[in-house]
């Protein structure tokens, strides 16, 4: 790796953690030794990058700051035009067009040496057979739900054709190979449920919000989830 992109990917190292990180965990991550990490830590501070921390207790980059957008290097690159792809062939209309328009916003702005990478990617992902599916509810009405803590009113149609009346809390949306999920907590049953986008006959975006601080519903699914699968997690050494 060169220096010039060790150093930038050591300030994105810093950018995606909220706790200080070691000299000893950023050498392990870019396969140098601490020494040169100290070293390039140094360099950044001279350079007036806000790094706060010391040896010994680690190091964290200064609230606020920032650098240009589009400093992307040539994995970042494959990562995102890889991502677009998979959205492009399983995504709802929506996000179809969004990553469509990422792509070309991304290959406008980005060095001509790292064009090709958009381009011509080295990267791809196996096409939908069927492309993206037409959804009869609003996806991107439950993803402006999900982010704004509203409440939804849900008419679905269970696997056996049964049809129900659900006010649910959406926390995100789900997407697989052959199928989209919406994980939400169902008032009618008291707990987390999935449900599948295609069973859903109507849903209807309440303005009755969930009462809930930002985060904590999602929170609340993750603690929910871990213990469902220390629930059937097989005993240490079953198999």
């Amino acid at each position: 790796m060169r220096r010039a992109d060790r150093l930038f990917q050591i300030i994105q190292i810093l950018r995606r953690s909220t706790r200080p990180v070691t000299a000893a965990t950023l050498a392990a991550e870019l396969e140098v030794s601490q020494r040169t990490v100290y070293r390039d830590i140094s360099d950044l501070m001279d350079q007036r990058v806000p790094i706060e921390g010391e040896a010994g207790l680690g190091y964290l980059l200064a609230s606020g700051y920032d650098m240009p957008p589009l400093m992307l290097t040539p994995d970042e690159l494959d990562a995102v035009v890889l991502g677009a792809q998979w959205v492009i062939g399983h995504g709802d209309k929506a996000l179809v067009h969004a990553a469509r328009d990422l792509v070309a916003k991304i290959a406008a702005v980005v060095p001509e040496a790292l064009r090709p990478h958009i381009i011509e990617p080295a990267v791809g992902v196996k096409p939908a057979t069927d492309g993206a599916a037409d959804d009869g509810v609003d996806l991107a009405g439950l993803r402006a739900a999900i982010r704004h803590g509203r409440k939804v009113r849900l008419r679905y149609r269970s696997e056996t054709g049964a049809e129900s009346d659900r006010t649910i809390w959406p926390v995100l949306i789900g997407y697989a190979e052959t199928s989209r999920l919406l994980v939400a907590w169902c008032e009618l049953r008291a707990g987390f449920r999935h449900f599948r986008i295609d069973r859903m006959i109507t849903a209807e975006i309440l303005p009755e919000k969930t009462g809930l601080r930002q985060g904590e519903l999602r929170n609340r699914w993750e603690r929910w989830r871990e213990e469902q699968l220390r629930l059937f997690r097989p005993p240490a050494g079953h198999s």
